[in-house]
């Protein structure tokens, strides 16, 4: 979450005039983050109570892509996920724009992010994530990934050059050996996923799992592929090798909820090594490219995810 687009007093007033929520009393941008512009907004009702909301303006995705996250998370919070979800307008309109840009108003969810993750936050994750996904494989919708596969294909083959002769062929392996997965008869289950559960998005309210925040890489993919995504995040120590513990409280946690099929054990090693190959390389591009408007996370972090996985085969409870 960050601020790229700055947004005026007199921008709020006029978007909060269809919603009838109350008077604008206060409204901060939100730094962090690294794909939207967010706002914390404060507003006082009728009743005189001041409510906090979330404002967040799309930099990246078209008016055309967003009803497919709008429908979702209104889905998802309709099945007791704590997703946030956009208020509709009294015309019952949610998606709006703003300075050219898609906008959508959402209440802030309670809690705060939490930094020194232990098993417990683990498996509450792990539980949450299952409900997310059996919620969402019913969903009416689909969207391709963002990010996926012909992205990795393509994006590795351009940035290769910048590359030591022994990552780039790290980076070709890697994207190999998904494509290899993707053509066994294995029937993988597929669903929305979250695409991007870190852990700063997500947050507890004292140890409690409160809230799942930024959607917005949402997409039709493999549900375990999800998984390894919070696996080598939430489970990881700063070397980059994984914490046996913390591993085993989200991955027993999640099968309660959404027991694993067959061919998902055979799936699995193969998939936390992809999910570290995505990271490493949406990384590198921003990292390498003197031009770039982004904030820059380590790379180099989930280089060392990936080597890790590599030396110790991933495997499921």
């Amino acid at each position: 979450m960050a601020v790229y687009t700055e947004v005026s007093q007199s921008d709020l007033e006029n978007l909060l005039q269809d919603f009838q929520l109350g008077q604008l009393i206060s409204f901060k941008g939100i730094d962090g983050g690294i794909e939207n512009t967010n706002y914390f907004v404060t507003l006082c009702g009728e009743d005189q109570q001041e409510s906090e909301y979330v404002l967040t303006l799309f930099e990246d995705l078209s008016l055309d892509e967003m009803p497919y996250f709008v429908e979702l998370t209104t889905w998802l919070a309709g099945r007791d996920c704590p997703v946030p979800f956009p208020f509709k307008d009294s015309n019952g309109i949610g998606l709006k724009t703003m300075h050219n840009r898609p906008a959508l108003l959402q209440p802030r969810l309670p809690g705060n992010h939490i930094e020194a993750l232990t098993a417990e936050h683990c498996r509450q994750i792990g539980a949450a994530l299952g409900q997310f996904h059996q919620a969402g494989r019913d969903f009416y919708l689909q969207r391709q990934a963002h990010r996926g596969v012909f992205w990795w294909r393509r994006e590795s083959q351009q940035i290769a050059s910048k590359l030591s002769a022994e990552d780039a062929q790290l980076l070709r392996t890697e994207v190999r050996m998904f494509e290899q997965l993707r053509e066994q008869p294995w029937n993988l289950p597929q669903g929305a996923i979250h695409g991007d559960l870190f852990h700063d998005n997500a947050l507890f309210q004292g140890d409690k799992l409160s809230a799942i925040l930024d959607i917005y890489n949402a997409c039709t993919g493999y549900l375990l592929y999800d998984l390894a995504i919070v696996a080598n995040d939430w489970c990881v120590n700063p070397d980059g090798s994984i914490d046996p513990q913390r591993e085993l409280a989200l991955l027993t946690a999640y099968g309660e909820v959404r027991p694993f099929e067959e061919n998902e054990y055979l799936a699995w090693p193969q998939l936390v090594k992809t999910a570290a190959m995505r990271f490493w390389l949406s990384r590198l591009i921003p990292a390498l490219d003197p031009n770039s408007t982004q904030k820059i996370k380590d790379p180099e972090e989930f280089r060392r995810i990936l080597l890790q996985r590599i030396a110790t085969p991933a495997a499921l409870p």
